[in-house]
C-alpha cells in the first residue's frame, strides 16, 4: 500500500533537529502534526501554522500572524509535500540502495529557485511508514526530522483548520 493512501488523516508527533553546514548541533524542537487533505495545523511551541487549503497563516508565537496563499507558500516544503506520496509534480526522485532497515528516496525538487537542494526520506522496511526527512537547504544546513509517533485514525474537528483571529493575543498583527 502507498503511504499516500494510508495517510488521509493523522497526528504526527516529531522531534525537529538542525545541524549546520560544518555538522554542528544548532537546535532541536518538538513538532506536533495534525493533517487532513489539504488542511493541516502545525505546532511548536507558541508557533502555529494554519492551512485551510486555500490560505496559509503563520503565527511567530508573539505578535505577527502573516497570511499567504497556498500558491505563494510553494517555494516552501509542505507537510503535504512530504507526507502524501506524490511526488512527481514537484520532484525528481530515486530510490537509494539502503541494505538496512529503511528505505531511501532522494526527493530534488525540479524547480530550482525552491529554498532547499534535496529531501532524503526514510521509511521504516517492516512497517511502511515514513520514519525520517532529512532536508538539505541552500547553504548545506541540514534539518532532520524524526517521527516519534504516528496516529493514521485519527478523529480531526473541521474547525481545527480553520483560523481564528480571536483565539490569539489582541495585539496581534494580521499581514496579507
Amino acid at each position: 500500500m502507498l503511504l499516500g493512501q494510508k495517510l488521509k488523516a493523522q497526528k504526527v508527533l516529531c522531534n525537529l533537529n538542525s545541524f549546520t553546514s560544518k555538522g554542528r548541533a544548532a537546535g532541536s524542537k518538538a513538532l506536533a502534526l495534525s493533517m487532513r487533505g489539504e488542511k493541516y495545523l502545525l505546532k511548536q511551541g507558541k508557533t502555529e501554522i494554519i492551512c485551510d487549503g486555500k490560505s496559509v497563516y503563520n503565527f511567530d508565537g508573539n505578535k505577527t500572524i502573516t497570511k499567504s496563499v497556498v500558491e505563494e507558500s510553494s517555494q516552501t516544503l509542505s507537510p503535504q509535500k512530504l507526507l502524501a506520496g506524490s511526488y512527481e509534480k514537484d520532484f525528481s526522485y530515486k530510490l537509494l540502495p539502503s541494505p538496512g532497515a529503511f528505505y531511501e528516496i532522494e526527493l530534488k525538487p525540479l524547480d530550482n529557485r525552491k529554498n532547499f537542494q534535496k529531501v532524503n526520506l526514510f521509511f521504516d522496511k517492516a512497517k511502511n511508514m515514513l520514519s525520517k526527512a532529512r532536508i538539505l537547504d541552500k547553504s548545506n544546513n541540514i534539518t532532520e526530522l524524526k517521527v516519534m509517533s504516528i496516529n493514521l485514525a485519527a478523529k480531526l474537528a473541521d474547525n481545527l483548520f480553520v483560523f481564528n483571529k480571536a483565539k490569539y493575543p489582541k495585539d496581534v498583527e494580521l499581514l496579507d
